[in-house]
């Protein structure tokens, strides 16, 4: 369900490496212990996923740092691998998989978070002897890995200031969409459940993205105008909490929760949007963090409603509508929007034409494929990607817990 971890092993596949995923099961599809896809081998484990506290998420990464390595060193028996390619969070497995199942085998970390604002982001600073572990762990992962790679330039300045690493070791790999996935197509107009408009969020929904905050928003929206119809597709640690909040709202009527849809199913929703949303509120983590909806979503050729945030201001540039602090200002940006039609015509042909230009994942591609000549390399000599047959070990968070 992690795309990014998905159209890594895609395009490491076609580039000639035999690449195998080790990623926990999926709640309610991908739930299959063994499955080759697209040329990928799949390894599933059973996970315990974090309800929320802090001790809940120590041990859905205990449980899953055991089954990990477990899964790999019994894959390594019958096949060894070159290179193990690290997702966090959490930051514990770059020293964990180096320590037990490495076994000679490089490993490349890919930091798809930075742990310690996320772990700020969650639950304040207050937590100082977590907090040290959480950046000792993130120092380890950097040292002990072979190459980094990052999301955006943001990671790459923590990784060369805090993490120490050589620029000619970082590499960054954005969370950008592949624009073949959506080419135009006809709304599903049943989505709008008989309104004039769609207003869509596709995403992880936990503590730091925001979701709260747009159903508040879309509350207010709600004394504006009566034409429209929201639908939320994913989940995450807060979902049954947010449809608690809709029903409290009253928002029942008004707003779907779809769960994780799959790539066409996606691209139908965002087909049938007239508006989509990046609520995520400033934070230390959000700040900095590259959130691969908003990508999406403009090559969708859709205009999007988000916060001012560092990272989305790279991304979305001016193709996107920056909400102020708070609801109210996102109702009233939402509503303005929802007004104006040749307002939202304009954003959405920016908005394609601005990832068909800077932010498609045959950009992304190429910087992957350097990172892994980088790790050839080092382990003996440069080899074409096109006739290199590394064994890869891709370990998914499916979760995501943010940055996709």
């Amino acid at each position: 369900m992690d795309r990014r971890v998905w159209s890594e092993a895609r395009s490491l596949t076609a580039a000639g490496y035999e690449v195998t995923v080790v990623c926990p099961k999926g709640r309610e599809r991908d739930a299959a212990g063994v499955e080759v896809r697209d040329g990928v081998a799949i390894h599933r484990f059973e996970s315990a996923p974090a309800s929320g506290s802090a001790i809940s998420y120590l041990r859905e990464y205990v449980v899953a740092a055991l089954r990990i390595c477990v899964m790999a060193r019994r894959l390594s028996r019958e096949r060894p691998f070159d290179v193990i390619h690290v997702a966090n969070p959490p930051d514990v497995l770059v020293p964990w998989i180096r320590l037990t199942c490495a076994r000679g085998a490089s490993v490349v970390y890919d930091q798809h978070d930075a742990f310690p604002e996320l772990f700020l982001t969650r639950f304040g600073g207050h937590r100082r002897l977590l907090l040290r572990a959480v950046r000792a762990f993130e120092q380890l992962s950097y040292r002990l890995s072979s190459v980094v790679i990052v999301t955006n330039e943001s990671f790459r300045s923590l990784a060369e200031s805090r993490g120490g690493r050589s620029p000619s070791d970082v590499f960054v790999v954005r969370n950008a969409p592949d624009l073949r996935r959506f080419e135009a197509r006809d709304p599903d107009l049943a989505l709008r459940r008989g309104k004039k408009h769609l207003i869509a969020y596709a995403g992880v929904m936990g503590p730091q993205d925001g979701v709260s905050r747009a159903l508040e928003a879309l509350a207010q929206l709600g004394d504006r105008r009566s034409d429209w119809h929201a639908a939320f597709a994913g989940d995450g640690d807060c979902l049954e909490e947010l449809r608690g909040q809709a029903r409290e709202l009253g928002l029942e009527s008004r707003v779907d929760f779809l769960g994780w849809l799959s790539s066409p199913q996606l691209a139908q929703l965002l087909a049938t949007a007239d508006v989509c949303i990046a609520p995520e509120p400033p934070s230390p983590i959000n700040d900095i963090s590259t959130l691969v909806k908003i990508a999406e979503y403009m090559a969708a050729g859709k205009p999007v409603v988000c916060q001012d945030l560092p990272e989305s201001r790279v991304t979305a540039g001016d193709a996107a509508i920056y909400a102020g602090d708070g609801p109210a200002s996102y109702a009233e940006a939402l509503d303005a929007l929802l007004q104006d039609a040749d307002l939202r015509r304009a954003l959405g042909e920016a908005a394609r034409l601005r990832v068909a230009r800077s932010f498609t994942w045959e950009r992304s591609e190429r910087e992957l494929l350097a990172a892994y000549e980088r790790v050839v390399a080092r382990r003996g000599g440069l080899v074409s990607r096109r006739s290199q047959r590394a064994r890869v070990g891709l370990r998914a968070w499916a979760e995501h817990l943010g940055r996709e």
